[in-house]
């Protein structure tokens, strides 16, 4: 007789009947499910499941290059091509890009990369496709025969197809790229300027509160950035060793004791590359936001942090959000706030309330200032530049009737203003700032709501401040890390600032 089963599995059985737990067996097979798994039966699943995975991406490739397609044809005919190309692109990787949840400037630059397969190595595609090569091996393929004129990529192709079918991607990358320099018709002068040309700056986020800034530079100048970091940090090692002497004599001469630079040689490099970049002081010092020096101003750099008043006080330990980027640690967070000048805090008058509309075009400081805490970054969908590197936006055209006020402004990053303006895009403004965009398919995207407002901590409340701050801004008798200025607008008395559920966002 059959053994009874519950009712778990989809067809209102349990995948087991009650009892029949004979248990998995290790070597050579096991029990899932009650199937048996085997070795050769997984190297099947993993053949069928390779094809499938092959089949997905390669049918995604064909797609991404139709749509950099389309967006070169509904740009044909344009009296300005170059940007109405730019702008169809723009709202084309938007609209896949919500689909695949991916960012659309991710989607963009996969359009280009697809239509560099599809278009220049059709047989490479087919050879992944029927399996002979992998992603990896087309991936290979591609970069190294960017340097191949147009007319002998065929050539390059068929080779490179060739050495694919018997190795790894790793291992034919070096041939192939020694290969494709056979093919090339421009020496390396020439073939290095137009490298030159895709210098860059990046930073890539890494964990605990570090991240690598990695420069895109010609090798010489590398070299010698290298070569001097180094110099400096000996330098900076040699002061810290004594010589001829020891220590205890260095520190009865000096009536002190004598400390020297625990610092490695990478980590002395480090913090001089960022002495170096951070603490030039040009002439000119114009500003455009009128909170403090300009961009240029002592060459110094500017981040926008959100931080919790408990952490700001010092009551926790937990990091704050480097918006755009990723979170720091409470003590630079502090330090940021009570340190620079351009600290700004967002008060929410209980009677009068904050700035909400002017009468003209630009809005005012204290609108910005409320506005960039509010939005942290662009708001358009799945986009992370942070406000400071936005652009305030009237989500009604201020040509069309639309007011300078908090209920119609929003932060967008140059791309996504641009796409806004020029592109079939739309987007509403429902109360609490929440945005509402829509693909010129008809498509809805609800923006997630923005960070709580700030709201004032009840004159009772345990975190609340007890001391008063002069005008000056100075507290008295306060900790050197706490930060300035947190007083009550109207009465001088300080105090403390919480939300419902999240941290507050303190924009500095």
């Amino acid at each position: 007789m059959e053994k009874p089963r519950t009712s778990l599995g989809g067809d209102g059985q349990a995948p087991f009947a009650d009892g029949d737990v004979d248990g998995f067996v290790s070597a050579g097979g096991g029990r899932v499910a009650g199937e048996v798994v085997t070795l050769p039966g997984l190297v099947g699943e993993a053949e069928s499941a390779l094809a499938a995975l092959t089949a997905g991406q390669v049918a995604e490739v064909r797609m991404l290059a139709r749509a950099g397609q389309l967006a070169e044809a509904e740009a044909a005919g344009s009296p300005v091509n170059v940007r109405a190309h730019d702008m169809a692109l723009r709202s084309i990787a938007a609209e896949i890009g919500g689909v695949l949840r991916s960012p659309d400037r991710t989607v963009q630059r996969r359009i280009g990369e697809a239509r560099e397969i599809v278009e220049f190595y059709p047989a490479a595609l087919s050879a992944w496709e029927h399996g002979f090569i992998t992603r990896g091996h087309v991936t290979v393929i591609v970069d190294a025969g960017r340097v191949v004129p147009v007319e002998r990529r065929g050539e390059f192709e068929r080779e490179a197809i060739e050495r694919s079918l018997a190795d790894t991607p790793n291992r034919v990358r070096a041939g192939l790229e020694l290969y494709a320099q056979m093919l090339t018709d421009r020496n390396f002068s020439e073939r290095h300027e137009d490298a030159a040309r895709g210098r860059a700056v990046r930073l890539i986020p890494g964990r605990d509160g570090m991240c690598d800034v990695i420069a895109t530079v010609p090798t010489v100048i590398g070299d010698g950035i290298l070569d001097r970091l180094t110099r400096m940090a000996h330098a900076v090692q040699d002061a810290a060793e004594p010589r001829g002497e020891t220590t205890a004599d260095i520190a009865s001469a000096s009536g002190a004791s004598a400390s020297t630079d625990r610092r490695t040689v990478d980590q002395i490099r480090a913090d001089v590359f960022a002495d170096l970049l951070l603490a030039g002081a040009p002439a000119l010092d114009v500003t455009a936001q009128g909170d403090g020096p300009g961009a240029l101003g002592a060459i110094r750099a500017q981040v926008q942090v959100t931080v919790s008043a408990l952490t700001l006080l010092g009551d926790d330990e937990n990091p704050a959000d480097l918006i755009g980027r990723s979170p720091i640690d409470a003590g630079t967070a502090r330090y940021l706030a009570g340190d620079t000048s351009s600290w700004t805090r967002l008060l929410t008058d209980p009677i009068d309330g904050v700035t909400v509309a002017v009468d003209r075009y630009r809005p005012s400081l204290e609108q910005r200032r409320h506005l960039r805490a509010r939005d942290q970054h662009c708001r358009f969908p799945g986009c992370r530049i942070a406000a400071i590197r936005c652009e305030l936006d009237h989500t009604l055209d201020h040509a069309l009737g639309g007011p300078t006020a908090l209920i119609n402004l929003a932060h967008l990053c140059q791309r996504h203003h641009s796409m806004k303006q020029f592109t079939a895009w739309r987007v509403r403004q429902h109360p609490g700032g929440v945005l509402q965009w829509t693909s010129p398919t008809g498509r809805v995207y609800r923006e997630d709501a923005p960070a709580p407002p700030v709201a004032f901590v009840p004159l009772g409340h345990p975190i609340r401040c007890h001391r008063p701050i002069p005008d000056s801004g100075e507290p008295l008798d306060d900790p050197p890390d706490r930060p300035r200025g947190l007083r009550d607008h109207e009465t001088g008395a300080p105090f403390a600032i919480a939300a419902a559920h999240d941290p507050i966002p303190a924009p500095f």
